[in-house]
């Protein structure tokens, strides 16, 4: 009896995994595919890490249905721009505007890297300082060379061995 129910699983797993092919929403593809290039400069507010032209949340596709509606009144992308970041804020694009608001985005990491540099340097200085140069004494040096130019003793001799 299990044997019929696995393969009876194994023979719906196909229609399980059925998708249907994306469609296009709008049905000037010329107005989709600028739909598209807009997107792909847009930020999706929820994934944050994708454009609005791949992500896949509701939100995402919410705003490319925004996009296209402003499209088709004939706004131009700069308008559409400009309308997205009076409603959602600069986060919305990938590349904002040098600006107040945003000196510490686009400054930020350089300043990190200087002063994480600087503590590197300061870290050295100090460790060199704390290194101190000793000499030998003839003593000790002639006790060195000698552990290092003679040869290795076994403590403890196989009695098959032969020397």
């Amino acid at each position: 009896m299990k044997k019929y129910l696995l393969v009876l699983l194994l023979c719906l797993l196909p229609a399980f995994s059925y998708a249907g092919q994306a469609k296009d929403m709008a049905a000037d593809p010329v107005l989709e595919k600028r739909m598209i290039g807009l997107a792909e400069n847009l930020r999706c507010l929820v994934c944050q890490n994708e454009s609005l032209a791949s992500s896949h949340a509701d939100l995402a596709e919410d705003l490319r249905r925004e996009v296209r509606e402003q499209m088709q009144k004939g706004l131009n992308d700069q308008e559409i721009i400009d309308y997205l970041v009076s409603r959602y804020g600069d986060f919305v694009l990938y590349d904002p505007p040098v600006k107040k608001s945003t000196l510490v985005l686009w400054y930020g990491p350089f300043v990190l890297l200087l002063l994480g540099i600087g503590v590197l340097v300061y870290q050295l200085r100090k460790r060199k300082s704390l290194i101190a140069e000793t000499e030998l004494s003839d003593e000790d040096a002639q006790r060195a060379a000698a552990l290092l130019n003679e040869p290795p003793k076994l403590q403890n001799k196989p009695k098959d061995f032969q020397a």
